[in-house]
């Protein structure tokens, strides 16, 4: 199976129909602008993103990207349109039983309801709806997994949005034991239950999907639409101009300078805090240019100079933040 390399994210380049053919366990997590994004910068979710056995374009921009750089993919397959398609496909195989976990309080099951009555089966056996900031609370975290594993579901659908649901699913993946597909859907259950319209055919195909949803949902998705994900533009030109190749070096680098910090014991990092005092000497509000390549991630950072004290000869010590 062909991979389509975008940002140092491999998307899997098949037809939708293949896709259906062939999953019958795994993970699957639908990439778009704003994870291409937050995988730049957020470690925790390469680390979760790369249990994925399937990473597929849920974004005609992204057909576009992949088509700039020269290296187009097949089909779009937006999370939104592969769930429907994926329950239709399994409408009389009883192996195939679904949780959804995800949406706001009675969302999910009103997309059971609905789902089951188009399907004129119980294809969803379950579905919960989870309490804001639930991912933090062990208890709750617990008390969701023996709810799913009391059920028969053999596929769970989590509808979170990312990074939330790709963390979620990494870390409890290990203790949902009937589970064997994993679907990673954002707002698909919001849209099965009737709380969210999809946008035009013709908005979706001309890549103005987030147009709508910015429309309909301002106060959410502003800052994600026009400010977090306008790097991505500037991420493609580099990766069109310098390859991959430089990434990769960077990468390797990075992932070094990641390893030694581990390697360092707890201790050893707390004495090292401890033995510091920090002041404050002067604080630059300049922009610098970004001098890293794309596995970087959002380089327009600002460098904050400080003075660190220790019982030896005082010194100056400059970092950035990320």
């Amino acid at each position: 199976m062909k991979k389509v390399n975008l940002l140092n994210v491999e998307i899997d380049n098949l037809p939708k129909l293949e896709l259906l053919e062939k999953l019958n366990s795994g993970v699957v997590f639908t990439t778009n602008v704003d994870h291409l994004v937050k995988l730049q910068k957020d470690r925790d979710f390469v680390e979760a993103y790369n249990i994925a056995d399937y990473k597929v374009c849920d974004s005609q921009i992204l057909m576009y990207a992949a088509k700039f750089l020269g290296t187009p993919i097949k089909e779009k397959i937006s999370g939104s349109d592969f769930f429907p398609n994926f329950y239709n496909y399994h409408k009389n195989n009883e192996n195939i039983k679904i949780f959804l976990l995800g949406a706001s309080q009675g969302i999910a099951n009103k997309a059971q309801e609905n789902i089951n009555s188009k399907i004129a089966r119980n294809i969803i056996v379950g579905a919960h709806s989870p309490s804001f900031g639930f991912e933090t609370n062990e208890q709750e975290c617990q008390e969701i997994i023996d709810k799913i594993n009391q059920t028969d579901a053999t596929v769970l659908a989590v509808g979170l949005g990312a990074p939330k649901q790709e963390k979620w699913i990494y870390k409890h993946k290990n203790k949902l034991s009937n589970i064997k597909i994993f679907l990673a859907l954002g707002a698909t259950i919001d849209f099965e239950a009737g709380k969210l319209k999809r946008s035009p055919k013709w908005m979706s195909n001309l890549g103005l999907e987030w147009f709508h949803r910015l429309l309909c949902e301002p106060q959410r998705l502003w800052q994600r639409y026009l400010i977090d994900d306008l790097p991505f533009f500037w991420l493609l030109l580099k990766q069109k101009v310098f390859g991959n190749q430089a990434n990769q070096k960077l990468n390797v680098k990075k992932q070094a300078e990641i390893n030694n910090f581990s390697s360092d014991s707890h201790q050893e990092r707390l004495q090292s805090i401890n033995n510091l005092k920090r002041t404050e000497v002067k604080r630059s509000a300049t922009w610098l240019k970004p001098t890293s390549a794309i596995s970087l991630g959002i380089n327009f950072r600002r460098s904050p100079q400080y003075k660190i004290e220790k019982n030896q000869p005082q010194f100056t010590h400059r970092f950035s933040y990320r």
